[in-house]
């Protein structure tokens, strides 16, 4: 797909994660638990780098880190939608790019997210830049794994479940997250 090609690109992700919807939505909101999955593998999020105000007109702010020689990726955002514990949208301001997350109960302790990224600029179409927001995710699931699992008690880290990318065209919605 190319830049010049009519109507924005659009992203979609899908993932199922073994946790209470409550629990997924409060990981994507608070500084404390996204500093221990935001971005892909080789990067870190330190918590003193993340700013959360989930709120219609907050900001959200993150700066990722590479682990291997220190570059920094800021992005700035401003949350849309906050409509705990079911969606967020918010639009990042470098890019033009909107997230949407939608948390869906599933029952018991499973919980269904779609993410869902519009305008999403060149570089973040590439299949390497897909396979490292697919990485994050892959941390989130871990982080969640980790937290039901408590304190003192081990688990093995669960299956790397499928998750796909859908690149399409559509009109303007709303909607980008972890890794952009």
């Amino acid at each position: 797909m190319s830049s010049s090609a009519a109507g924005p690109a659009e992203l979609v992700f899908t993932r199922v994660f073994e946790a209470p919807r409550e629990l997924v939505f409060q990981c994507m909101t608070q500084p404390e638990h996204l500093t221990h999955f935001w971005g892909p593998a080789g990067t870190s999020a330190p918590v003193e780098h993340i700013t959360v105000d989930p709120r219609p007109g907050g900001v959200f702010e993150t700066v990722m880190i590479n682990d291997a020689d220190g570059s920094r990726y800021p992005t700035q955002a401003v949350y849309d939608e906050v409509a705990p514990p079911e969606r967020l949208v918010w639009t990042e301001a470098h890019s033009g790019m909107t997230v949407t997350v939608t948390f869906s109960d599933l029952g018991g302790i499973r919980t269904g997210v779609e993410i869902r990224q519009v305008n999403v600029p060149e570089f973040a179409r590439s299949p390497e830049a897909q396979a490292g927001f697919l990485t994050s995710l892959d941390r989130f699931a871990g982080y969640l794994a980790a937290l039901s699992a408590g304190p003192g008690t081990r688990r093995t880290p669960p299956q790397r479940r499928r998750t796909r990318a859908l690149p399409r065209r559509s009109r303007r919605s709303a909607g980008t997250w972890p890794c952009s």
